[in-house]
């Protein structure tokens, strides 16, 4: 898309990541950017020394009127739709974009970009690795962490990019146009964004396929009702996962084994079991990147190859590794409750197998809400735990809920915590760091806690 920024004032609104990146492409191409945040100088530190390194204007702790200022206003992902300085400048008649729309318009490779409520953070990088593995050279950006506008001038004609995209993004998209577009699932999710309403959610979800053609794909969950009704709607070829249907266009399982069927032909890959990404949930995921990559001419053997070696995203259900045979995932990732159900529900247990399970941290309170409601686990941990290695600062919280269930334990330190997992183990018992909670009691943030669970289970 040959769009002219030369000499143009661009507001953006967000000094984050996706800001400071859509700024430093502006200011590449020739406009004058200028950057806008209510947070303060100790919350936007380390992004404003890249805007001050690049000469690139900006005011923080609030928005003033130079905001309007501008030819484009371009939107950070975290700021609501129906935030004040969006609708004074739709009031005013400003032309409003996210990042990932302004990064599109210079992006000259094929996009693959994947949406949903869950899955499409592991969707996405699987499809990255799968490419990468096939020595395409291949840009993974988007929500899932690298902005698209620090990528898209990078882009050619011989690469790919896999791209991530939540429905924040797509809600200010429109002229993105993707060469393949999937959508993971759909269930409620983020709904005080959308007044409340499932079907403005589905609508923003949509968005991803409402500019491709005929000649375009859409990949769609079919065991998800809200994902196969969008497939009747979209103007692409349309390609179905599912877990349990046998489809005729589209990936299945197959006494569990991954299995497509393109155009007639019929093509299969691995035992969902072979894969170190455990679930059904993965599964699905696992066949999303296996059609989006058969499509686009990865052989079925470096896809089988890849499939089999990849591990996950950190922190999400992640494998650490296996010590007499026991093996140790983390999940650090799992900062609330309704998180730890697809990580019980991951494991195909068998027999005497159990899971245990590292709980507990910083609970969120929110709304009056006395912290976590253990409730929505509580059969899961019954049917599913040997015992309950309990945490950080929720600790005798978790203890008080569950020691009618299950053993219960309290360790002092995420060290102590595993160090009584392993040795209460059996062998093929499954132990993992599923919180449920923040991590703020012991840890910066989550990931500093699920790197220091893998070091620990790396040094046993």
């Amino acid at each position: 898309m040959n769009v002219d920024l030369r000499n143009k004032k661009v507001t953006i609104i967000g000094a984050k990541r996706s800001g400071v990146a859509a700024a430093k492409l502006l200011q590449t191409l020739g406009a004058i950017p200028f950057v806008s945040d209510v947070e303060s100088k100790h919350d936007l530190e380390n992004y404003l020394l890249q805007l001050q390194e690049m000469n690139i204007e900006y005011e923080i702790g609030g928005h003033t009127n130079r905001v309007y200022d501008a030819d484009l206003f371009v939107i950070s992902p975290g700021v609501p739709s129906n935030a004040e300085i969006i609708l004074e400048a739709k009031r005013q008649g400003k032309k409003i974009v996210s990042e990932v729309e302004l990064a599109s318009w210079f992006c000259i490779s094929p996009i693959i970009a994947i949406t949903g409520t869950n899955g499409k953070t592991t969707t996405t990088a699987l499809i990255g690795k799968i490419f990468s593995d096939f020595g395409k050279e291949t840009f993974v950006c988007g929500n899932i962490g690298t902005p698209f506008s620090s990528c898209t001038l990078q882009t050619n004609t011989n690469s790919i990019v896999v791209l991530e995209v939540s429905s924040y993004q797509l809600d200010f998209c429109e002229t993105f146009h993707p060469n393949v577009s999937i959508i993971t699932n759909i269930t409620p999710d983020h709904l005080d964004r959308y007044e409340n309403k499932m079907e403005n959610y589905v609508a923003s979800k949509a968005r991803i396929s409402m500019n491709q053609t005929s000649s375009d794909i859409f990949l769609f969950n079919a065991n998800d009702a809200w994902t196969s009704s969008l497939s009747k709607k979209t103007n692409a070829q349309t390609f179905g996962f599912s877990s349990s249907a046998k489809l005729n266009d589209g990936a299945f399982l197959e006494n569990d084994v991954i299995t497509t069927n393109i155009n007639g032909k019929q093509n299969s890959f691995i035992n969902r079991k072979e894969m170190f990404i455990p679930g059904m949930h993965n599964a699905e995921n696992a066949m999303a990147a296996t059609l989006a990559a058969q499509l686009f001419d990865v052989s079925v053997d470096s896809i089988r190859d890849t499939l089999r070696t990849f591990k996950g995203v950190e922190h999400r259900i992640e494998f650490v590794r296996e010590l007499d045979g026991v093996k140790y995932y983390n999940d650090s990732k799992a900062t609330n409750v309704d998180a730890v159900i697809p990580a019980l529900k991951a494991f195909d247990l068998e027999g005497e197998q159990k899971i245990f399970l590292l709980l507990g941290g910083r609970e969120t309170r929110l709304h009056g809400q006395e912290g976590n409601d253990y409730s929505a686990i509580r059969e899961l941990v019954k049917n599913n735990v040997r015992s309950i290695i309990a945490i950080g600062e929720s600790a005798e919280k978790v203890f008080n809920f569950f020691s009618s269930i299950v053993n219960v334990e309290i360790a002092p330190s995420m060290k102590e915590a595993v160090i009584k997992a392993k040795a209460k183990s059996f062998r093929n018992d499954i132990i993992l760091l599923s919180p449920a909670c923040k991590s703020f009691d012991w840890y910066l943030n989550f990931e500093e806690r699920g790197n220091d669970y893998k070091q620990i289970v790396r040094s046993l």
